[in-house]
C-alpha cells in the first residue's frame, strides 16, 4: 500500500473513531503483524488506550488477530488492512441501498449495524423499532414482528450475514497458526445465513424526557431480558452489497443500449440468480425463457414471444450481455459478467479518450485495442487518417501514457548471401499495459538510425546485437 492510502486510511480512522484509534490503525497498516508490545512501544499510548483501539478496530471488522507465529504461547498478534478501512467511504452507498430495496427499516438497520460493527439480532431490532417510534404520530408505534421481518429478508439475500464463531483455546494453541489478514468467507461455516429463533414482543418505545431515568431503565430491561440470539452476533456483508452495484451497472448499461424492458429482462434474471451463482463465477446459472417470463415483473406485461426477441437482441449484441447456453426449456440463457464489465470497462476509456483527443485518437485507440499490435503505416491505413496527423496523434496518446511503442527486431537470412543477417527495426504501437518507464522506450533514439536505413547485411549491428545476448558473432558464408 502506499503512504497515501496509509495517510487516508488515518483520516478516516480519526474521523469515525479519534485520534488513539488513528494512531493504533496507521500504525498497523505500516508494520506487519505486530503484538500488543510493539504497538505500544511504537505508539507510546497507554496500554488501556490500545486495548480498547484495538477492540473498536476489531469490532468494525478492520483489524484481524491471531496467535503467535512463533509457537506456543506467545501473545495475539494483529493486523489492520486498508482495503477493509476504506469501505467507510461507500457507508453511505450501502445505506441507500438498503432504503431503496427494504425501504426505511432496511435502511436503518444497515445504519445501526455500521455503526455498531457486530451486534445481536434482538438489539437491532429494539434499536431500530424505538427510532421508528420516535418519527410516528403520537400513539402510533413500530411492532418488534415488522423489524424481524425486514431483518430476515436482508439476512436471505445474504446483505447481513453471521460473524464467525471464535477459535477454541485448544485450536488457538496449535504450533504455525496463520496469520489471518483477510476476513473469513461467509461459507467458511454452515449456518452463516440462518436467522435464529427470536422470542421478541411488544413495540418499539419513545425516549423519555429524562436522559438519566432512560438509561437506568434500559440497561435494567437489557440486563434481564433474554431472547434465544445470546452470543450470536451479525454484521453487513460487504461483498454482497458490492455484487449489488456490479449488477446495477449491467442493467444500467442494457437499459441505455436498449431500453428499459431490456434493462428489465436482465435484472431479472441477476435477481433469480444472486444467491445461487458464486461471487467470482464468470456468467450466472443457466435459466430457461419460461422461468424467466414467468419471474418478469407484473408491471411488465412482456408477450413471450417480445421476450425472445429480446433474448436474441441481447445475445447478438456486441457487448455480449447475455449468452445461449442450451435449447432446453425455450432456450437457456445467461448473463455474461466478466466479458459485460470488460466491455463495460473498455467502452469507458474509449470515451475517455475521445473525450480529451478528439474522435480520429479514439479511433486510433479504438483499432490498437483490436489489434493489440499495429504498425504505423498500419494504423494510418486502417485508420484511413494521413500519415501526418496518425503520426501526431499517436505521439500524443504516447506522450500521456495510452500506447505503447514497442521496438520489435526481425531476423531473417539473405537469399543472396546464405548465412548473413539481415536485421531490420520495427515501431509498433501497443496498447499501454505495463510500465510506462520500459527500457525499451529508452533505446528509441538509439535505434531510429538503425531503423532510417535500407534493408542490407549488416553484421557489424547484427553482432553488436548479438554479443549482448550472449551469442557469438554470426559468420558469413560465401
Amino acid at each position: 500500500m502506499t503512504s497515501q492510502e496509509v495517510r487516508l486510511c488515518g483520516l478516516l480512522l480519526r474521523e469515525h473513531f479519534g485520534e488513539v484509534v488513528e494512531k493504533v490503525g496507521t500504525q498497523l497498516l505500516r508494520g506487519e503483524a505486530q503484538n500488543l508490545r510493539n504497538i505500544l512501544q511504537e505508539t507510546g499510548v497507554s496500554l488501556d488506550l490500545v486495548k480498547k483501539s484495538l477492540c473498536v478496530l476489531v469490532q468494525h471488522g478492520t483489524c484481524m488477530f491471531s496467535t503467535g507465529r512463533k509457537g506456543l504461547g506467545r501473545p495475539s498478534e494483529y493486523r489492520a488492512s486498508c482495503h477493509l478501512i476504506l469501505r467507510i467511504l461507500r457507508y453511505p452507498r450501502y445505506i441507500y441501498t438498503a432504503k431503496t430495496l427494504y425501504g426505511d427499516t432496511g435502511e436503518l438497520i444497515v445504519e445501526e449495524m455500521l455503526q455498531r460493527g457486530r451486534v445481536t439480532m434482538s438489539d437491532i431490532v429494539k434499536v431500530v423499532a424505538d427510532r421508528l417510534t420516535q418519527t410516528m404520530e403520537e400513539g402510533q408505534s413500530m411492532d418488534y414482528k415488522e423489524v424481524s421481518s425486514a431483518f430476515s429478508k436482508l439476512v436471505e439475500t445474504h446483505f447481513l450475514q453471521r460473524c464467525p464463531r471464535a477459535a477454541s483455546k485448544g485450536a488457538a494453541d496449535t504450533p504455525e497458526a496463520p496469520v489471518r489478514a483477510e476476513p473469513p468467507a461467509p461459507e467458511s461455516f454452515a449456518d452463516c445465513y440462518s436467522v435464529p429463533q427470536v422470542t421478541l414482543v411488544g413495540r418499539g418505545k419513545r425516549q423519555l424526557e429524562d436522559a438519566e431515568e432512560q438509561s437506568v431503565a434500559k440497561k435494567a430491561r437489557m440486563d434481564s431480558e433474554t431472547h434465544g440470539d445470546e452470543g450470536i452476533y451479525w454484521q453487513v456483508n460487504f461483498e454482497r452489497f458490492h455484487l449489488h452495484f456490479r449488477d446495477q451497472a449491467i442493467v444500467t448499461a442494457v437499459a441505455n443500449k436498449l431500453d428499459q424492458t431490456g434493462g428489465e429482462i436482465v435484472r431479472t434474471m441477476l435477481r433469480m440468480s444472486e444467491v445461487t451463482t458464486p461471487p467470482d463465477a464468470a456468467c450466472t446459472k443457466p435459466l430457461s425463457a419460461n422461468e424467466i417470463f414467468r419471474s418478469l415483473p407484473a408491471a411488465y406485461t412482456v408477450p413471450r414471444q417480445v421476450l425472445d426477441q429480446y433474448l436474441t437482441l441481447l445475445v447478438d449484441d456486441p457487448m455480449e450481455f447475455v449468452g445461449k447456453a442450451g435449447e432446453s426449456g425455450g432456450g437457456l440463457y445467461v448473463v455474461n459478467l466478466h466479458r459485460v464489465l470488460s466491455n463495460l470497462a473498455r467502452a469507458t476509456l474509449e470515451s475517455v479518450v475521445q473525450e480529451r483527443f478528439g474522435s480520429r485518437s479514439a479511433r486510433i485507440f479504438r483499432l490498437l485495442l483490436k489489434k493489440k499490435h499495429l504498425e504505423q503505416k498500419q494504423v494510418e491505413d486502417f485508420a484511413m487518417i494521413p500519415a501526418k496527423e496518425a503520426k501526431d496523434m499517436l505521439y500524443t496518446l504516447l506522450s500521456q501514457n495510452l500506447v505503447q511503442l514497442q521496438l520489435c527486431f526481425l531476423r531473417s537470412i539473405a537469399r543472396a548471401r546464405p548465412g548473413a543477417v539481415l536485421v531490420r527495426m520495427l515501431e509498433r504501437f501497443v496498447f499501454s499495459s505495463g510500465n510506462p518507464q520500459d527500457s525499451r522506450l529508452c533505446a528509441i533514439s538509439h535505434f531510429l538510425s538503425l531503423h532510417r536505413q535500407p534493408a542490407l547485411n549488416c553484421q557489424d549491428a547484427a553482432s553488436e546485437l548479438l554479443q549482448d545476448r550472449g551469442k557469438p558473432h554470426p559468420q558469413t558464408s560465401v
